[in-house]
């Protein structure tokens, strides 16, 4: 784990996605966290022992989903698969599947296995799922104000978590989409999904992959940023959105599902779909859905040295 210093910084921006708006001073404490996102190996660590069953394979529950096919039921996750030909972008259906038997486990589809990944991030994993790995390794998850303060590498109100060009002398500085998305990706980032952690340079930090590659959980519950002017005389001292009711998905108000902040974008964010690449960027996520971009890291709060990676790592 690495430590980030406390501070006051500017949090969110003014220049991309409404909902990153507006930019406001927050004040964090120090906290440590996870250099690298947790990988399958040690994830698989967790399960061995604990015995721990990931959302993904357990059946869903048909009274939360009221009018559900039987099919949507049963145990599996999101995952993403190219057209191959463009298509409308306003469809998520037309890239994602929903395919039973997928979890972290077998993350890439049926006859796939997380020991040929043992050091990519692990994916497939729903909100419940990550804090439970956290708790086990004496640690938490990061609010959302943490996480992109330890983002941002030191930079204040930089673009990118290196600075405000996306590839600086045209080098690759995060595992995102390159060539027209969802159905041509050129070989520029030299990945096709996910891949191993510390590819990629480090940030201000060092701390890698907070940018692309899978998007991370936070603990906060997803809403819009509160107004807070730049000048205000009061400045937020670890925020924390606990307010469950106000992240329900409007467009789906059927389903109570909260919704947490997944932050840092993916393999699969394009500057031709979603430039969600940035420390700033934010994007509400249903608690219950994993899929095969999202994973998360740890971090412990306070000065006093973190505990090892993990419980059975002889660190």
């Amino acid at each position: 784990m690495a430590f980030v210093q406390g501070r006051t910084f500017l949090m969110g921006s003014n220049r991309h996605y409404p909902e990153e708006a507006p930019a406001h001073r927050v004040a964090v404490d120090g906290f440590w966290i996870d250099c690298e996102p947790v990988t399958n190996a040690q994830f698989a660590r967790f399960v061995g022992a604990t015995h721990y069953v990931t959302a993904a394979e357990r059946p869903l529950d048909p009274a939360h989903y009221p009018g559900a096919p039987r099919r949507m039921l049963l145990p599996g996750s999101l995952v993403f698969r190219a057209p191959a030909r463009a298509v409308c972008l306003e469809d998520w259906r037309n890239w994602w599947r929903l395919e039973p038997g997928v979890c972290w486990r077998s993350p890439c589809g049926a006859g796939s296995s997380w020991r040929r990944l043992e050091s990519h991030p692990v994916v497939h994993i729903a909100y419940a799922d990550a804090l439970a790995y956290a708790r086990w390794a004496g640690k938490d998850l990061p609010t959302e104000a943490e996480w992109e303060l330890a983002a941002r590498g030191g930079l204040e109100d930089a673009d990118y978590a290196w600075g405000d060009v996306f590839m600086p002398q045209e080098r690759v500085m995060a595992n995102t989409w390159h060539g027209r998305f969802p159905y041509e990706r050129t070989a520029i980032g030299g990945f096709e999904r996910t891949s191993p952690v510390r590819s990629f340079p480090p940030n201000g930090h060092g701390l890698y992959d907070m940018i692309g590659n899978v998007w991370e959980w936070t603990c906060d519950f997803y809403a819009p940023h509160a107004a807070n002017p730049i000048e205000a005389c009061c400045v937020p001292h670890n925020p924390r959105n606990l307010r469950s009711e106000m992240s329900f998905d409007p467009l789906l108000p059927q389903l109570r599902i909260p919704r947490r902040v997944i932050k840092g974008g993916s393999y699969l964010c394009a500057p031709d779909y979603c430039r969600r690449f940035r420390p700033a960027a934010r994007q509400g996520q249903a608690v219950d859905s994993p899929t095969a971009h999202i994973g998360f890291r740890c971090v412990v709060r306070g000065q006093c040295a973190p505990p090892s990676a993990d419980p059975c790592s002889g660190r």
